[in-house]
């Protein structure tokens, strides 16, 4: 299994000596691509060593502009140490020759789009290209996002630690070697805070049919999912643990578990969900 280059950042606070990650090219500046380069400058690095490749930048890009921030440039003028694939995966066919027609021998593809493996990009890119799937998740907007990684066999240390070092500006990082994986990765962590937020929603909905007025309901749902996940972070407890250290025998939040934790109950929810996502996965991969 690849060993990360050194431990995860757990959040996007500049350390006392900004990384060096050399020319850095950002392909697709939406919501996760933006976190990337949000991550990057807190973390330090010289908007000049970023170029940014984005039809439509958003106000908040454009204005980095004024740093040094390159926005779509010409590509001659363009020599990457590092790519960041943040589009689409349904648009990659049409992304990657551009891709490809920037790199030079030494760069590091990285590419967070789902579904895409390294088979294909490898297809597309110059041969022998060293490529990084990743699969990150939208916390990192908040540099709490959690990120699962797997080079290829040309990555060298250079290029995952300089992989490592982009990816961790939005949070931990964990590297595999098993890319197969993926698919799972993908509907555990990637698609899990939708999981969350749907539980929230949920639980809101309850209070209401069990009597709170809609506002409060809200809050209280949503303060508890926050505060609960916050507990999560802070603590080396296992979750189930947690769990039973919330649960008093005979009483209310045991009545509630009775049901969550019936055969049909969450866990089994849960499962068909993670299931019908990574089916999802594997079929966007062709």
């Amino acid at each position: 299994m690849p060993t990360a280059p050194k431990p995860a950042s757990e959040n996007a606070n500049p350390p006392a000596s900004s990384p060096y990650v050399g020319n850095v090219v950002l392909v697709g500046a939406g919501k996760m691509g933006g976190a990337l380069l949000e991550g990057w400058i807190n973390l330090g690095v010289d908007p000049a060593d970023i170029v940014v490749i984005e039809p439509q930048p958003a106000a908040s890009i454009e204005a980095l502009s004024a740093r040094g921030l390159r926005i779509n440039p010409a590509p001659a003028s363009i020599c990457p140490d590092a790519i960041v694939i943040a589009v689409k995966p349904q648009i990659a066919p049409e992304i990657m020759p551009h891709v490809a027609s920037l790199m030079s021998p030494s760069t590091v593809v990285v590419s967070i789009m789902a579904g895409r493996t390294i088979a294909f990009l490898a297809g597309i890119l110059p041969r022998e290209a060293a490529v990084v799937r990743a699969m990150p998740n939208t916390p990192a907007a908040i540099g709490r996002g959690i990120t699962v990684a797997v080079p290829n066999a040309q990555v060298d240390h250079a290029q995952l630690q300089l992989a490592d070092t982009l990816l961790t500006a939005t949070g931990a990082v964990e590297w595999i070697d098993d890319e197969t994986l993926m698919d799972a990765v993908t509907a555990v962590s990637g698609s899990g805070p939708a999981y969350v937020f749907l539980l929230t929603e949920s639980l809101a909905r309850a209070g209401q049919e069990a009597g709170l007025p809609a506002e409060l309901a809200q809050r209280l749902a949503r303060a508890t999912v926050m505060g609960s996940g916050e507990l999560l972070q802070r603590s080396s407890i296992d979750p189930a643990v947690l769990r039973q250290n919330v649960t008093s025998p005979g009483g209310t939040t045991a009545a509630a578990l009775n049901v969550l934790m019936a055969p049909d109950g969450l866990d089994r929810l849960m499962e068909r969900a993670v299931a019908a996502a990574t089916r999802r996965g594997r079929e966007l991969a062709g």
